[in-house]
């Protein structure tokens, strides 16, 4: 097979969540999050789990970190968990809370490996979620004073942020659909939390600037399902152009643009958008991060299409490479090439098994090689693509479904929290070490 090489310097890494791997819910003055009270629910989580232990980050990120070394990584995307370091979500800094993250990161750096941090990977305080969470304006105000804490305390060597991971999840499937924490199911609660998300972000790129230097950096991630034509049919291609995307048109385009369009204005009764609004929204990003997993097929007569595809993940997604391109065409065609982008998640579960102390993921090292394949199509055609992260480093708490799905290139034994490199994660080695799809 010929070698797609991608461009020098290019960043090849994982990514993780802190709620999905740390562990240590109760210690060292950690308070508790949105995700410890959704996970007592009944019937909340699938398997009847939650992340109180996880794979034990907390006490074995030196193990982690050394993984990836070993894997020949150069860049961990990770989030901060809020009430670990404002236990109370604003007020007093836990000094334990934000001594691991220093750790953490000195621990990458000696490694060589580049942080990327995510601000928030949904685990809202939950002193914060008493108050109304993401459905308080405050809250724009509050994430803006955590980011500044963490800034302030890491930005000496952490020059790459991102405000908030997945902003549609955290309004629709929390405050609508009550698949995650907080588990409301009230459509104008979700829109009210859309639009201070939003707002929090903008909010945030003023603050982390301001806490930073010269050489910060910072952007948001965004997830993605862009919209395929079902055929190559001119009816198709223009039913694919013109269905809703409620992921880019309420969350992408208000960033890029500074608006809301009119089939997102619809949706947003009661939402009061205050003069000025917008116009932090769409503040200056130096970067934005895509999530991508799959992609909707459109058809003209049949709308939208989910049993066409041969294979779906554990998850139950339909595996299609193509969308990847496409969403990184779409993204760089609507910021003429001058917005960098990474890939900030992309990965698969399926049903892994351990044989003779080996795990044979061949399904997953053939997901991999066909995104990368995509992406690397993406530059040929003038993406400005600097970094692919695979999610995940290790498989984890994977929110609602508990332990029962494995997105990991290396398998957690929760028993006894062993480490097990998979095939799909000697092979992504094999990919950073020759900066190219193999």
């Amino acid at each position: 097979m010929t070698q797609l090489t991608f461009p020098e310097n290019f960043l090849w890494g994982t990514a993780t969540s802190s709620y999905q791997i740390e562990g240590a819910a109760r210690e060292d003055g950690r308070g508790p999050s949105i995700w410890d009270d959704f996970c007592r629910l009944k019937d909340a989580i699938q398997d009847g789990s939650d992340g109180s232990v996880a794979c034990d980050h907390y006490h074995r990120y030196r193990e982690d970190v050394a993984l990836m070394k070993a894997l020949g990584l150069k860049a961990y995307r990770f989030s901060i968990a809020w009430p670990r370091v404002l236990p109370a979500g604003r007020g007093a800094v836990n000094p334990k809370g934000i001594g691991f993250y220093d750790r953490l990161v000195d621990e990458l750096l000696a490694a060589g490996i580049r942080p990327f941090v995510t601000l928030y990977h949904w685990d809202l305080p939950s002193a914060l979620n008493a108050q109304g969470g993401w459905t308080n304006r405050d809250s724009a105000g509050w994430f803006a004073d955590y980011a500044t804490v963490v800034v302030r305390a890491l930005g000496d060597r952490v020059k790459d942020w991102i405000t908030l991971n997945e902003p549609w999840c955290s309004a629709y499937l929390g405050y609508e659909f009550g698949m995650h924490a907080p588990g409301y199911q009230d459509q104008a609660l979700a829109s009210k939390a859309m639009h201070h998300l939003l707002l929090a972000h903008g909010t945030a790129l003023q603050a982390i600037r301001a806490a930073g230097d010269a050489n910060t950096r910072v952007g948001i991630t965004l997830n993605f399902e862009p919209n395929l034509p079902a055929s190559e049919s001119e009816d198709d291609r223009r039913a694919a152009a013109e269905a809703f995307d409620l992921l880019y048109e309420g969350f992408a385009e208000p960033i890029l643009t500074g608006a809301y369009n009119e089939r997102i204005l619809a949706r947003m009764v009661g939402v009061e958008i205050r003069p000025g609004d917008m116009a932090i929204i769409a503040g200056r990003n130096d970067f934005m991060g895509v999530n991508y997993y799959s992609a909707k097929l459109i058809s003209a007569r049949r709308g939208a299409v989910y049993d066409d595809d041969p294979e779906f993940t554990r998850m139950g997604w339909a595996v299609r490479p193509a969308g990847l391109y496409a969403i990184l065409m779409q993204l760089h065609r609507a910021t003429r090439g001058r917005l960098p982008l990474y890939i900030t998640e992309n990965g698969a579960s399926f049903a892994d098994q351990v044989t003779d102390g080996r795990v044979h993921d061949e399904r997953r090292v053939a997901y991999l090689r066909a995104h990368f394949t995509q992406a690397h199509r993406a530059i040929q055609d003038g993406v400005d693509l600097r970094g692919y992260f695979v999610w995940s480093l290790i498989d984890n708490f994977e929110w609602s479904f508990g332990y029962q799905q494995f997105f990991g290139v290396v398998r957690v034994e929760y028993a006894t929290q062993a480490r097990i490199i998979k095939d799909s994660g000697y092979y992504l080695r094999d990919v950073a070490t020759a900066n190219a799809v193999l």
